[in-house]
């Protein structure tokens, strides 16, 4: 019931609204921001039909918060819950190009030339990736650490783009995500954001 009538489908309801389920009123959750430290082998998804660990079993909260964006099963790092919807749909949008920094470890040594490629967009089958930062941060004889900072949200970009260049992925972390570090944050677990953190997310979306 909304207001004392039955709901249709498409009844909107705004927050100053009566809306009843069985005869028990249904009371407004307050809003959850929540980092975590995702480990390897959790799914980005609130339930997984092949029973595998969701990121949503990790994270012990009252409120139910849903993850914003995904990352592989394989890849580590940074990743925001909430049950905050227009910022979560914000975050998400390219239209806003949130920052995302990301530590890969890639086979080989990248050159000169795939260093560039990689700043200056890799073409791909969905076509050619926006500019981005790359820097080498421990070099190797087998295999290297680079850190590559994007603003597009492409399904396995990371790994797409240093395949493409001739530097497969062997491990991948999101180290930082919308300004978000992961700071002393073990592989599994997770925080609130706080207040200060809240505020700087919605005012770079206009939230």
């Amino acid at each position: 019931m909304v207001n004392g009538e039955t709901g249709q489908l498409a009844t909107r309801v705004g927050a100053r609204d009566v809306v009843k389920v069985d005869g028990r009123r249904v009371e407004l959750q307050s809003l959850a921001y929540v980092l975590l430290h995702k480990p390897a082998g959790c799914v980005t998804t609130v339930r997984d039909p092949h029973g595998r660990a969701t990121v949503v079993d990790l994270v012990d909260h009252p409120v139910h918060v849903v993850p914003v964006g995904r990352l592989d099963a394989d890849t580590t790092g940074a990743l925001l819950l909430t049950n905050d919807g227009p910022l979560a749909h914000r975050l998400a949008h390219p239209r806003y190009g949130v920052e995302k920094v990301y530590v890969a470890e890639v086979v080989g040594s990248p050159g000169a030339d795939a260093l560039a490629a990689l700043r200056e967009g890799v073409e791909l089958e969905d076509g050619r990736t926006a500019p981005a930062r790359a820097r080498v941060l421990r070099r190797g004889r087998e295999a290297t650490i680079l850190e590559l900072t994007l603003h597009e949200g492409r399904k396995h970009q990371v790994k797409r783009m240093c395949e493409a260049v001739g530097h497969p992925v062997r491990r991948l972390q999101r180290s930082r995500y919308a300004g978000l570090e992961l700071g002393n944050l073990a592989p599994g677990e997770w925080r609130e954001l706080t207040r200060n953190e809240v505020s700087r997310l919605r005012r770079e979306t206009g939230s």
